[in-house]
C-alpha cells in the first residue's frame, strides 16, 4: 500500500483480485491490523478497514504448528510457521530473516516471476 507501483502492489492487486489467496493465522493478521493503522502510514481509516475485512474474509486462515527454529525477529516465526504448515512460500523482501526456517523464501519480484504473473498497472 504505500506505492502503487512494483512488485507488491502487483501481489497486492493479484490478492484482491482472487488470482492468489493469502494465508495467515491469527498472529498474522493481528499484524497486518497493528501495522495498517500506526499513524505513520496515515492509511484513511475506511481503506484499512476494507482491506482487513476482505483478508478476514477472502485469506486462508490456519492453525500451523510449532516451529522449533530460531529466527532473528521472533515476529517473524507466524509467517514461516503458516508457511511451512501449508507449503506456500513466505514472500518478502526481507529472506535474511528467515533463514533456518527450513520455509522457502522469496523476494515479490521472484514469486510473480515464477509463476509469471503479470503485474503491470
Amino acid at each position: 500500500m504505500l506505492s502503487a507501483r512494483g512488485a507488491p502492489a502487483g501481489i497486492l492487486n493479484l490478492v484482491v483480485n482472487g488470482d492468489i489467496i493469502l494465508v495467515l493465522d491469527t498472529r498474522i493478521y493481528d499484524e497486518y491490523a497493528d501495522v495498517l493503522r500506526r499513524e505513520k502510514f496515515a492509511f484513511p481509516k475506511n481503506a484499512v478497514d476494507e482491506i482487513l475485512a476482505f483478508i478476514q474474509r477472502e485469506g486462508l486462515l490456519v492453525t500451523p504448528s510449532p516451529a522449533s527454529c530460531m529466527l532473528p525477529d521472533p515476529g517473524d516465526l507466524p509467517f514461516a510457521e503458516a508457511a511451512l504448515h501449508t507449503r506456500v512460500p513466505v514472500v518478502t523482501g526481507n529472506a535474511r530473516h528467515f533463514r533456518g526456517s527450513g520455509a522457502d523464501v522469496i523476494t515479490p519480484a521472484e514469486f510473480l516471476e515464477k509463476h509469471r504473473l503479470d503485474y503491470r498497472l
